[in-house]
């Protein structure tokens, strides 16, 4: 059982985090970042989030949050509010990993413990889904690594 619960998520200068469903933007290097950095954890995240990506992740634990109660998919545990879900993730393998959408960020953020970061150097002005507002007063920046188009940011509740 894990106390960890990281937000991560990749957004634009904007706070943009999708449009029409997917991702507006393709970083191979931050995909490949999400993969290393949740390998061997659990993902959480919300049903359209699930579906934006198809199938279970390999290689990590995947808890869905719907609010439909006949939804199943093959290969991921299921809840129906999220403090079940929490409570599911938390008994998994590794820290529970928020990987969105912008709801489940917004109903985590209260709890979460840590925040891994892309901020990704552009505006998305027909952006549809936001990465929620959060104080940077509640949080301490661990790490930083600049790659130009974006930058990684490690931080910890204070």
């Amino acid at each position: 059982m894990t106390d960890r619960v990281v937000l991560i998520a990749a957004y634009a200068r904007n706070g943009v985090i999708g449009r029409d469903g997917d991702i507006p933007w393709r970083i191979p290097e931050d995909f490949a970042h999400f993969k290393a950095t949740t390998l061997g954890h659990t993902l959480l995240m919300g049903r359209a989030t699930f579906d934006s990506i198809g199938r279970p992740l390999p290689g990590r634990t995947t808890v869905v949050l719907t609010r439909d109660p006949d939804w199943s998919a093959d290969g991921v545990l299921v809840a129906h509010t999220f403090d079940e879900a929490l409570a599911l993730a938390r008994e998994q393998p590794g820290d529970v990993m928020v990987a969105g959408g912008a709801q489940i960020y917004a109903l985590a953020q209260p709890v979460a413990t840590h925040q891994i970061l892309t901020e990704v150097d552009l505006d998305v002005p027909d952006g549809d889904t936001f990465y929620p507002v959060w104080d940077p007063t509640e949080w301490h920046e661990t790490a930083r690594e600049e790659h130009g188009t974006f930058t990684w940011r490690w931080l910890e509740r204070r």
